[in-house]
C-alpha cells in the first residue's frame, strides 16, 4: 500500500468523498431502499465480499498496478493458490476486478481493478490507513480493556 490511492486516473467530484460532518450534528437519514430485504441482503454480501480478509489485501495489491496471478500470490503473504483463485474469482464477480488473457506462450492472466474497484480501492486504503494510524491507540485500549475483565 505504498501508492497513493486513486493515481491512475483523477478523482471527480461525482465520486468525491463527503465532507466530514461534526461530531454533534444528527445521523443520516437511512435511505428508503434499504428497507427493502432484497437490497439489504445484497449490501450484506457486498461488504462480506470487500470485507474479508483477502480482499481487501488483493485489492490493495492490484490498487498498485495490474498483476499476474504468481506476482499476486507473492505480494499477498499467507494466501494459498486456491484461495487466491477463489477470491479472484469472486471479485471478478462483482466487476471489482478484471481478468485478461495476455497472448504468450504458454499464455499468461493479468488482474487489474475495474473503475469500481478503483473507486473501492481508495475506500479500503482511507480504512487501512486509519487502521495504521490508530492501531498503538487500539492496542492501548484493548489492554486496558482486558485488564478491566481480569479483575
Amino acid at each position: 500500500m505504498t501508492s497513493e490511492p486513486g493515481a491512475r486516473r483523477p478523482k471527480s467530484s461525482k465520486n468525491a468523498a463527503p465532507a466530514a460532518r461534526p461530531e454533534s450534528s444528527s445521523p443520516q437519514p437511512v435511505p428508503a431502499h434499504w428497507n427493502d430485504e432484497g437490497r439489504v441482503a445484497l449490501v450484506r454480501g457486498i461488504l462480506a465480499r470487500i470485507g474479508d480478509k483477502w480482499s481487501v489485501a488483493i485489492i490493495c495489491s492490484l490498487g498498485q498496478r495490474p498483476r499476474r496471478f504468481n506476482e499476486l500470490r507473492r505480494d499477498v503473504t499467507g494466501i494459498t493458490q486456491r484461495q487466491l483463485t477463489s477470491t479472484l474469482r469472486a471479485l471478478e464477480r462483482d466487476g471489482i476486478v478484471s481478468r485478461t488473457v495476455l497472448p504468450s506462450a504458454p499464455p499468461a492472466v493479468e488482474y487489474a481493478l475495474t473503475d469500481v474497484g478503483q473507486d473501492l480501492e481508495r475506500v479500503v486504503y482511507t480504512l487501512a490507513a486509519w487502521a495504521d494510524d490508530h492501531a498503538d491507540t487500539i492496542r492501548t485500549a484493548r489492554v486496558h480493556y482486558d485488564s478491566q475483565a481480569d479483575t
